[in-house]
């Protein structure tokens, strides 16, 4: 039996269009290297995607899109509440004293030592009250102030410099360990911790110049 020919539609049906359009989305997410474009290209497919299945009356397709396409809104939010936070730290939103629950209280009278260059570095220390002089670099830190740091982050963890009390002095100390969990746990610390290691490293370069 021959087909009737003169019944024979060429239009494609819209619904494939849509599957289609789908398809391809779906599919260019797995191309793309930043997160926020994938998440975007992964939900606009999930709803081309959800109006071909049910269309079509494909109803496994249809439960799974309509399953992805709020994971997809979720991990969206998640990105852009986490740029949000990196920018605001960038700018000066991360404080200190946000590590106070994690640090340790340490008393100090002047002229004690609370490291030598070379040393094994295993402890990060905020100045509550009082100055902390490093040795070899000539500077004197202040309440307010981070130091140890570059300890803390390097390869080697060792001191780059001697630091010693001047006059009485109270610090809050927070360990390596700890120091590394709160930075993979929290960006705004990553961020800020980068940018004070950039910091001093630049600061000290140009102590060495002058």
């Amino acid at each position: 039996m021959y087909p009737n020919w003169g019944d024979y539609n060429p239009a494609m049906p819209w619904q494939e269009y849509v599957g289609y359009v789908g398809s391809f989305l779906m599919f260019s997410s797995f191309w793309m290297r930043t997160m926020i474009n994938l998440r975007l290209a992964g939900m606009t497919g999930n709803v081309a995607m959800i109006i071909y299945s049910a269309a079509a009356g494909l109803y496994p397709i249809l439960a799974l899109q309509i399953v992805m396409f709020p994971v997809n809104i979720l991990r969206l939010w998640q990105m852009r509440r986490l740029v949000l936070r990196v920018a605001q730290t960038a700018a000066g939103g991360f404080r200190p004293d946000a590590l106070i629950p994690f640090m340790k209280k340490e008393k100090h009278r002047d002229g004690d030592v609370l490291f030598k260059a070379g040393d094994a570095s295993d402890k990060m220390y905020w100045i509550r009250s009082g100055r902390v002089k490093l040795k070899e670099l000539g500077a004197s830190l202040e309440s307010g102030d981070l130091f140890g740091e570059i300890g803390i982050v390097s390869p080697h963890n060792a001191r780059t410099a001697t630091a010693v009390c001047e006059g009485d002095t109270l610090l809050m100390s927070i360990s390596r360990s700890q120091v590394r969990q709160i930075y993979l746990q929290e960006p705004e610390f990553g961020f800020f911790l980068m940018q004070l290691v950039t910091e001093r490293l630049l600061h000290n370069l140009e102590a060495a110049r002058s």
